[in-house]
């Protein structure tokens, strides 16, 4: 592009939704609805490419799925529209602009000079930009400002010297990847092959849906698990490809590759929203069947907590020295329960690390030193990126995920899957408490492995941890003070968050849920810095959110934290209580007060939690805002 430094031409494209199709089906239908299904994970772009009959067409449009959708209710009209009436072969994508204009010219597919060829791809091609002069100089034209685009070309000029056959496009998208740099999924269709479709990930997401008579690729499961619940999970730099009756796998360098194929334990209804008005709303109801899935299973007759996969020795777990645990966002937070857990059941010092700048600060690791990698996508970038440090210093990990055959369980040396389920809403509410219980189960398994704790002890605290279902869905039922609340201060301009000991992590997520998706200055705090500086915040009515622990136990946590309410209230603050049935002694002090089932101290973030998702949720339905998808965010960051 004229008078565009290589810098500025840097517009790269990660958190998108890939779809891809040869069937018998009328392909567009079938990759539309696959990419409604991927919505979730945030765009601002998608497009379509479908082959028939020797011919190959493509839509594109900036915005919403429906400017899409409406192009091709126009299409279909029109004398240009026999391709994609007919076509039984297509990929799709949404894209999310990590840099640059979210336009028409920028949307995905993109093709090859002569429209032979659609490309799409999600994740950033490092080395775009000295390919790309290689190719200008050689008279190639570009029509975006992608790095995509770079990979459509290279594509047809590698077909073009292909073998003829069968392969002949999977093995030019093998050539394209080996000059390739960085993170990608790529999915390419030919006009000349109808019913191929070739797909290739590196350090990006990518599955195989395995039908009768049809087969899939997409960037999550979601896509096609209304055809099909059979997959074939991809590894690292390999190239598939897909016709309707067969699926072939290989390396970049051509030799057979070996996969594995698994089936997905939920269905297509799992992704629905069943009447509610917003996905998140519907997996802040489905938490207590979460949690519940989460613990089934994991204790043994003799009482021992059994995880999902594990290739480590209890010889090399009874080495560990200290943990780390690597999680961004939401996760994070949840390994900072995790940590309280830990330490108090198996005596071993935790760190909790952000991912993104764990392998930055060239952190001290070793084979004593377990790495617990948290994600609920097991697709986030930065943290995939710590785990490879980690493993690079010989670090044994451990994943916790809710994603099956995702890159970071695959890549950990052990594994505890959430199942959760699929969590449509950004801003994730069932997948932090399941993250959550599962690191409690680590840590139980943990001190069974070293000695710390007996059976009998392990058992305790996991049927503890069965009641706790029950006990979410208490909070639940008489979630509806907490909406009126909501209404009370949606027009306020911020809110504080308290909390102490595991109320510390839960205040800090309850503010970054209000952040996502109210887009309100939100903080939360650890109740003693207050006198540390935060409290030259508080005003006459400023909303201060404040989670009590229980008096029951540890009380000097409850009276240290009725200490610091006062210091607040005195101030002009407007209390917002969350305090157990039966703590009388807070009442006085609350503007607004919400009662929770008392449960043990370590498992309170799991009902605490609740009602400030539901606060989250209301106070932006409240501010006119779209909960599901709030601006700017995506589901899953596939980028550094």
């Amino acid at each position: 592009m004229p008078g565009c430094s290589r810098a500025q031409l840097h517009y790269a494209d990660g958190m998108c939704g890939i779809v891809g199709y040869t069937g018998r089906q009328r392909a567009v239908d079938v990759v539309v609805d696959g990419l409604k299904r991927l919505e979730y994970r945030g765009y601002d772009s998608a497009g379509v490419a479908i082959v028939a009959d020797g011919k190959l067409d493509a839509q594109k449009r900036a915005g919403k799925l429906t400017n899409l959708t409406e192009a091709l209710k126009a299409q279909a009209t029109s004398a240009d529209g026999a391709v994609f009436e007919a076509g039984t072969t297509g990929i799709g994508h949404t894209r999310w602009a990590t840099h640059g204009a979210p336009n028409d010219l920028n949307a995905h597919p993109h093709l090859s000079e002569d429209g032979s060829i659609a490309l799409i791809h999600n994740g950033i091609i490092e080395n775009f930009a000295q390919l790309r002069g290689a190719l200008e100089r050689d008279g190639v034209f570009f029509a975006s400002e992608t790095d995509t685009e770079t990979a459509a070309h290279l594509l047809a000029r590698e077909y073009a010297n292909a073998p003829e056959g069968q392969d002949r496009l999977s093995e030019a998208m093998r050539r394209v990847c080996r000059q390739l740099e960085g993170a990608f999924t790529l999915l390419a269709v030919h006009r000349d092959e109808p019913q191929t479709v070739v797909g290739a990930r590196r350090n990006s997401p990518l599955v195989v849906g395995r039908g009768e008579g049809e087969n899939f690729l997409a960037s999550d499961v979601a896509a096609f698990i209304a055809h099909t619940r059979e997959a074939v999970e991809l590894g690292q730099d390999q190239v598939v490809r897909i016709s309707p009756t067969d699926i072939v796998v290989t390396n970049f360098d051509g030799t057979p590759a070996q996969t594995r194929e698994f089936h997905i334990d939920w269905d297509a209804s799992a992704a629905e929203k069943d009447g509610y008005d917003y996905f998140m709303l519907k997996e802040i109801a489905e938490q207590p069947r979460a949690i519940a899935d989460t613990l089934r299973g994991r204790l043994t007759g003799t009482g021992e907590v059994v995880l999902d996969d594990v290739h480590l020795t209890p010889a090399q777990l009874r080495e560990i020295d200290k943990v780390f645990v690597i999680a961004c966002g939401t996760a994070y937070h949840s390994g900072l329960v995790a940590k309280y857990a830990i330490e108090h059941w198996t005596r071993i010092p935790v760190e909790v690390e952000l991912a993104s700048e764990f392998r930055y600060r060239d952190p001290v690791l070793g084979p004593k030193t377990l790495c617990i990698a948290v994600s609920q996508s097991g697709e986030t970038m930065d943290t995939i990126m710590a785990l490879r440090h980690a493993k690079e210093q010989n670090a044994p990990v451990l994943a916790i995920c809710n994603t099956i055959g995702s890159t970071i369980p695959r890549e950990s040396d052990a594994v505890l899957y959430t199942r959760a389920g699929p969590e449509v809403a950004v801003a994730s509410t069932k997948a932090f408490l399941t993250q959550i219980v599962a690191a409690y189960l680590v840590g139980l398994y943990l001190a069974q492995v070293r000695g710390v704790k007996f059976g009998d002890e392990v058992s305790a605290v996991v049927r503890e941890l069965e009641e706790i279902p029950a006990a979410v869905q208490q909070v639940i039922e008489v979630s509806e003070p907490v909406r009126e609340i909501a209404q009370r201060l949606k027009d306020d301009k911020q809110i504080l968050f308290l909390g102490r000991h595991v109320g510390y992590p839960v205040a800090l997520e309850g503010a970054l849920k209000l952040k996502e998706l109210a887009y309100m200055h939100a903080e939360g705090f650890a109740a003693g810095e207050l006198k540390h500086g935060p409290i030259s915040l508080i005003e006459e009515g400023s909303p201060v959110v404040v989670t009590v622990p229980s008096p029951k136990g540890r009380s000097v946590l409850h009276d240290k934290m009725v200490s610091n309410i006062q210091e607040v209230r005195a101030r002009g603050a407007k209390m917002i209580i969350i305090a157990e049935e039966g703590d009388d002694v807070v009442e006085e002090y609350a503007d607004e007060l919400i009662r929770v089932p008392h449960v043990p101290t370590l498992l309170a973030p799991l009902v605490t939690t609740v009602p400030l998702q539901v606060l989250a949720c209301e106070i932006a339905s409240a501010r006119g805002h779209d909960v599901d998808q709030p601006r700017n965010l995506a589901k899953s960051v596939t980028v550094e």
